[in-house]
Order: structure tokens, then C-alpha cells, then sequence
């Protein structure tokens, strides 16, 4: 096929990439072989007690392999096998990154658990996936304890986030915050359930040999949840590694061995684990773990402190911090260069944040079926505001009809976007039918309406499930409404979902709306500045302010529970 993008790459970055036959875990052998001195985690906190000073402590890439390889040993001992799956219900800190690494070693399946999952979505994740063992935060034991019964588990490691805090760090954190905030628990009683560090101790230092093959399944990434039960993406070793290697070369710039990726994103989404984890271990980078990425003063005195060059995240982070008001208080000027995904960019919050920084910051995109990244603007070659840029390396993506998906359309149509590349999963884990509907003849169907141009940037429109059927059955796609709102200068956030007013007159648009701190607008105010910028069936109907919206961890905007909240106040209406 066809790819006009290759002519609109920046300088050095390859229209195709070599990916290594060999898994994931050797890009931590081959840092700790090059670099076994440099530091491969910065982890720690904003502590009160000391006047809100940053305290914490660093590891090298030898005591990181060294601990990943021990803690593979001593899930080995625990009986895990190889395509055994193992639960992290981890935040961003050392032992998340030692268990990943450890059970892909040991020959296991990752399975990564958000940190805010009740105990119905835990419920769900640990049965469909069978997984018999968990790491979790002794924060989060409660529930594990409360579920356990109802799931596969046959043993549960505990760990407590103080564990590779520097020492008077973890002596205030246990002296005033350990007990009183939940961190503490007792599990003597509690059968087949041990401490992280205990069973670190009693291991061998290596693991026994597993063979692994590069299509073996490394994680199953589970996505959708927000629509519905989420679905195991199966990513092979071969599709994690794939898009490390993609996202390298990406950033031709990037000094191996130099860099410092702030790592805000957690951990357990696909776009965290790529562009954070196994990017920064690809290429011998600095991690600079941060636990709760909605405590922006942690990561403000992390940026002014350890100066990092990369910093991969999402809208709602960037827009949270030019928003903050002693900004100007910090030296943000180390960061290079960020790709933004999980959500549309405002142009006004990139070109906000590239005047603070200094860096480039550029819109991208993928999904957790992609490993997750498909999509980026070229980072100091030409970027297209409001574009999420042009298809990485060794991938490819047209544009279909929405009706049959096999119709490929020209240039500047709207339809659904295809995708199809090394970094594609093999498939949901146990629902081939799923499979089938995503994957056909090699490509996969993104749910996401875009364009393309005739140069081969693309452009999303909408969520597929996310159009709205207008009056007039006029398409309406909220993105488009949103990016007319954020140009409003009181806006901070918003977000924008079809509510039905009736049987018979359809959908409406109806607009949330966080303001800026300090400002006040009315529902007429917001509208009357649509009806200047926007078609006149666009134009929001009903707007609400609110102090916050619903988000995932990851910071993403989540129309699907607002669009649910409407829903209920009809019925509740019509009852």
C-alpha cells in the first residue's frame, strides 16, 4: 500500500524498525550489562513532616536486574509456571517494575490490575484471567482478603510502598502516616500470603531457565472496562518490544544511557508501561516513579529537582499543571519532549505548555490492542495541531467505511481507523469472537472515526460509540465541541455527551464543564460562545459546571459515565 507519511518523517527516524528475537525481559539484562552503574529508578515522596521537602532514593541497573531475577526465582519456588498468570496490583514504585520483569522471567503472564478497581472489577480480572498469584500493596490487601475466596488465587504477596523509600523517609512515613492512613496490616494468619521482602530473602539469586518465544504471551492488557467487562488483550513478548523499539526511534534525539523519563503514567496501562517502563529500559533511562500522578506538587519538585527530559502523558496532566498556581515558582525547562495520548490534545494546552518548557509537546495515539502507541507527530519535525500525526515505524493504517470496514476511502473522508503492525496483539484471551470483529486479514479495527490527509497525517474525529445523532440526523462528534469549548478562556476541562431528550426528538449535546480556578460563567455565557464558533446543530443545548470529572487513572476524560448519568436521570424522569 501506499504510505505518503515516510516523506513527512523527521531526519533519522527509519520508515521501518529491526525488533530483536528476543523477549522483553533481555532489554534488562543488556542496561544492566552497559550501564550496571546508572540509576534505573528515583523513587520517593513529598513529605510534610520536613516542610513539603522531596526525599528519595535511587537504584541501579544491577541491583534492579539483580532483584528482578531473584524475585523470578522466588515466584518459582511459590510454583509459578510458565503461562501462569500473575496479577500487579501495584501503583508506580519499585516492586511494580521487579514483578513485571520477574514474572515475564519465570516464564509467567503479566497481568497489570488499576490500583482504583472496586471488588467487582478485581473479581472480574483475576477469574477471567485465572491468575493464581498477586503482588499487591498492603493498602489494598483488604480487598484482595475481602474477594479472595471468589477468585483462582492460591497465593498473595504483600508489599508495602515504604519498602525502597530512603531510610528517614520510611521512618516518618511509619511513625505518622503508615497506621493512620491504612499501610499497616497484619496477614500471621492468613494462609499462603507473604511479604514481598520475605520471599525476596529466602529465594536463589537466579531463577531456573525458561524458554521463552518471542509470539509468547508477555501481558494481557485489559481495556474496555469503561463500556462494558473489560477484555484481555494478549500482547506477546514480540508486541511489547516492538513498540519500545518503535517509540525509540521515534525520538532520534534521545541520548541513550542519559535520559530521565518522569514517569506519571502509571504503570499498569499499556501507555505507561511502553513509553515509561520499557522505553527507559530499552535505552538505559532514569525512572522517575511517581506514585499518584494527582499530586502535582510531587511532581513539580521532582521536575525542579532531578530535571527530567521526557515526560509521556496525557491532557488532563498537562493542562493540571499549567493550571497550577506557583508554576512559575519551578524549573520545568529540562523537558525535551513529550508525547501526549489516552485523549484529544487542546491546542491551547500544547502551545501553553511548549512556552513553559520550552520542549515539544505533540499529540499522539494508540490503544491497549497496539501495545499502545500507533500514531505521533514527528517531535521536532512538522507537527500538525489538531492531528494525532503520522504512523510509526513499520505500521501501517488506512482509513475504511463504518458500514462494512472493507472499503478503503481517499484522503480527507471520514471513516473508521484500521491499524496493522508488529506491536497488534494476537487477540482478547478466551473471546473469539471479540478477536475475530477486531482483527481481519491482519489489520485492526479501532473503533475510532478519523481522516487522513493527503500527506498521510491523521486526524481522530470521534469514538464510534461516542457520535452523537443529532436533530436533522446530523453526525455530531464531541471532540469537535470540545475543542470550540477549551478555546474559551475560562474553560479548564470539559467534556461532551449526547443526552436524549425524548423518544422523539433525539439526542441533544450537552456540555460539562470545570471552569479555572477563580472564574465564574453562565450556562448562556458558554452557549452564546459556541454559537460564534460552531455550526448552529453543534451547539450544546444544556451545559453543566461541575468542580471535577469522572477519569480513569490515567487521567482520561470518561464521556461513558456522564453519558450513563444522563441516562438514569431520564428514566428516573419517565418512571
Amino acid at each position: 500500500m501506499e504510505k505518503p507519511w515516510l516523506a513527512h518523517y523527521e531526519e533519522g527516524v527509519p520508515a521501518e524498525v529491526e525488533i530483536p528475537d528476543y523477549p522483553v525481559t533481555q532489554n534488562l539484562i543488556n542496561a544492566a550489562e552497559k550501564y550496571p552503574n546508572n540509576t534505573a529508578l528515583i523513587f520517593g515522596n513529598v513529605v510534610e513532616p520536613l516542610g513539603d521537602a522531596l526525599m528519595d532514593a535511587k537504584m541501579n541497573y544491577r541491583r534492579l536486574l539483580d532483584l528482578s531475577y531473584r524475585f523470578a526465582a522466588a515466584l518459582q519456588q511459590l510454583g509459578v509456571k510458565k503461562g501462569d498468570r500473575v496479577a500487579i496490583y501495584l501503583p508506580n514504585c519499585p516492586q511494580f517494575v521487579i514483578a513485571y520483569y520477574a514474572t515475564l522471567m519465570a516464564g509467567g503472564i503479566v497481568v497489570p490490575c488499576n490500583p482504583q478497581y472496586v471488588a467487582r472489577e478485581m473479581k472480574h480480572q483475576l477469574n477471567d484471567s485465572g491468575a493464581e498469584t498477586i503482588i499487591t500493596l498492603s493498602l489494598m490487601y483488604p480487598l484482595i482478603k475481602q474477594i479472595r475466596a471468589e477468585t483462582p488465587l492460591k497465593q498473595v504477596i504483600v508489599t508495602n510502598i515504604k519498602e525502597y523509600f530512603p531510610g528517614l523517609l520510611k521512618f516518618l512515613f511509619t511513625l505518622a502516616v503508615e497506621k493512620k492512613e491504612g499501610h499497616y496490616q497484619d496477614i500471621s494468619g492468613d494462609a499462603n500470603t507473604y511479604w514481598f521482602q520475605d520471599v525476596l530473602a529466602g529465594a536463589p539469586a537466579r531463577p531456573s531457565p525458561v524458554e521463552i518465544d518471542v509470539e509468547d504471551t508477555a501481558v494481557l492488557m485489559y481495556t474496555g472496562g469503561t463500556t462494558g467487562l473489560s477484555k484481555g488483550a494478549q500482547l506477546t513478548h514480540r508486541n511489547v518490544q516492538a513498540n519500545a523499539v518503535q517509540t525509540r526511534a521515534w525520538l532520534p534525539h534521545l541520548v541513550e544511557g542519559k535520559e530521565i523519563i518522569l514517569t506519571s503514567l502509571p504503570l499498569f496501562h499499556s501507555y505507561g508501561m511502553t513509553t515509561c517502563m520499557n522505553l527507559g529500559i530499552l535505552t538505559g533511562s532514569a525512572l522517575l516513579l511517581i506514585v499518584d500522578p494527582r499530586v502535582l506538587t510531587h511532581i513539580l519538585k521532582s521536575i525542579n529537582k532531578h530535571h527530567p527530559t521526557l515526560y509521556p502523558g496525557v491532557p488532563a496532566l498537562y493542562v493540571s499543571l499549567i493550571n497550577h498556581p506557583d508554576i512559575s515558582k519551578y524549573d520545568i525547562s529540562s523537558i525535551k519532549a513529550c508525547i501526549s495520548g489516552a485523549a484529544p490534545l487542546p491546542v491551547e494546552v500544547q502551545q501553553k505548555f511548549q512556552e513553559l518548557t520550552g520542549g515539544r509537546l505533540v499529540e499522539g495515539y494508540g490503544l491497549s490492542e497496539a501495545s499502545p502507541v500507533t500514531h505521533a507527530n514527528p517531535i521536532y519535525g512538522e507537527n500538525r495541531v489538531g492531528t494525532i500525526g503520522l504512523p510509526f515505524p513499520s505500521t501501517e493504517a488506512k482509513i475504511v467505511d463504518t458500514e462494512t470496514g472493507r472499503q478503503e476511502l481517499p484522503p480527507g473522508e471520514i471513516g473508521e481507523l484500521v491499524v496493522r503492525g508488529p506491536q497488534v496483539m494476537k487477540g482478547y484471551w478466551q473471546m473469539p469472537t471479540e478477536t475475530a470483529n477486531a482483527l481481519r486479514d491482519g489489520w485492526l479495527y479501532t473503533g475510532d472515526i478519523a481522516r487522513m490527509d493527503e500527506d498521510g497525517y491523521f486526524q481522530i474525529v470521534d469514538r464510534k460509540k461516542d457520535m452523537i445523532l443529532g436533530a436533522g440526523g446530523f453526525n455530531i462528534y464531541p471532540r469537535e465541541v470540545e475543542e470550540a469549548l477549551y478555546q474559551h478562556p475560562k474553560v479548564k476541562e470539559c467534556a461532551v455527551v449526547g443526552v436524549q431528550v425524548s423518544l422523539e426528538k433525539g439526542e441533544r449535546v450537552k456540555a460539562f464543564i470545570v471552569l479555572k480556578e477563580g472564574e465564574t460563567a453562565t450556562e448562556e455565557e458558554i452557549i452564546e460562545f459556541c454559537r460564534r464558533n460552531l455550526a448552529p446543530y453543534k451547539v450544546p443545548k444544556f451545559v453543566e459546571f461541575r468542580d471535577e470529572l469522572p477519569k480513569t487513572m490515567v487521567g482520561k476524560i470518561l464521556r461513558r459515565v456522564l453519558a450513563e448519568e444522563e441516562k438514569k436521570k431520564l428514566a428516573e424522569q419517565q418512571q
